[in-house]
């Protein structure tokens, strides 16, 4: 009986082959996460600078001139100002030319006797014709001068419809100055007085005066 016999049973247990580092041995335990390793600092986060607030203008921001700015100006601003005093300025000419009317129509019935006209009939119609046109333009004065008056009166807190019919009313105003040329100049003022009205309302611190919010 030899030990030297591979299938010998009495002989000593066949060598294992080396096995691979780890191989069959329980795995290494990482290091829970935070515990017993040196944490990386906390990254301080950089304080946002806070913007400071736009400075207010009573006026309105300097950038832009007349007072607007584009929240609308805090002050009715000088140009829509002075349109309101002029559109002012139009409707007191029509309540003057109004009552130059009144006046007129009051001395008609003299003038027409002076005139030889009674007791003429054809003559009598035209004279009534005319009165007629007279007592057209005395109510169409007289409207004119009530509208200026309310929309004088709508200037502080009127919208944008204010501005518009500014316009209108001026443009319509500058025909009325057509008809009045002869009245001791009287219609050449007041067609200045409605094309500086116009330009007034039309300019852009007016429209942005009309414009702004409301609250």
């Amino acid at each position: 009986m030899s030990f030297g016999e591979p299938n010998n049973p009495y002989g000593p247990p066949p060598q294992q082959p080396p096995t691979a580092p780890g191989h069959g041995q329980p795995p290494q335990q990482q290091p829970a996460s935070g515990y017993g390793v040196p944490q990386a600092p906390p990254y301080q986060q950089q304080p946002y600078p806070q913007q400071p607030y736009p400075p207010q203008y009573p006026g309105g921001d300097p950038r832009f001139p007349g007072g607007y700015h584009p929240g609308g100006p805090a002050e009715m601003p000088r140009p829509t100002r002075v349109a309101q005093i002029l559109v002012g300025v139009i409707a007191l000419a029509h309540a003057i030319i109004a009552g130059a009317y009144v006046y007129f129509l009051t001395q008609w019935d003299e003038v027409m006797t002076e005139a030889g006209i009674t007791g003429d009939a054809e003559a009598e119609r035209f004279a009534d014709l005319g009165k007629g046109v007279v007592v057209f333009f005395l109510a169409l004065a007289t409207v004119f001068a009530i509208l200026g008056l309310v929309l004088l009166l709508q200037y502080a807190k009127g919208g944008n419809t204010v501005r518009v019919c500014s316009i209108v009313y001026s443009s319509f105003a500058i025909v009325t100055g057509i008809f009045m040329l002869a009245y001791w100049g009287l219609g050449l003022l007041l067609m200045a007085v409605s094309i500086v009205a116009i330009v007034l309302s039309a300019k852009r611190e007016s429209a942005a005066w009309f414009q702004r919010p409301r609250y």
